[in-house]
């Protein structure tokens, strides 16, 4: 699917557990988890945009690695695309959530996740160590 505008989410892992972030819109979303991100600007590699959006919406500094699991096609031809972050400095903040959360692959499975991102479970539950 190359071609298609990204929009990347972050896979961030440390100590077993997995950062989830609260979504606050739009409205249908609030009040689920996802991983976090955001769209990949013009002239930005996936990795800049990982590093970029968690230092906004975290503030914190990440190296981004390996894709994780499919495509997830989204609308207006955008792709939504996980990577796995290495946590490099600071400590996660919700500046742009209404909360976050540490999660193991237990609590991932029964956690109210969005739809989005529910694909990826299989691939998260083993990079948790399950």
């Amino acid at each position: 699917m190359s071609g298609a505008r990204e929009v990347v989410a972050a896979a961030v892992i440390r100590d077993g557990r997995l950062l989830l972030a609260q979504r606050t819109r739009p409205v249908e979303l609030a009040g689920l988890w996802e991983l976090p991100g955001g769209k990949v600007e013009p002239g930005e590699s996936p990795a800049d945009a990982v590093r970029r959006e968690l230092r906004e919406e975290l503030g914190v500094e990440v190296v981004a690695g390996e894709r994780i699991g499919a495509d997830v096609p989204l609308h207006d031809g955008l792709v939504l695309r996980a990577y796995r972050a290495e946590l490099i400095s600071g400590t996660p903040q919700a500046l742009d959530h209404a909360a976050l959360r540490w999660v193991d692959a237990g609590e991932l499975r029964e956690i109210a996740l969005v739809g989005n991102d529910r694909g990826w479970l299989p691939e998260l539950s083993v990079l948790l160590g399950e």
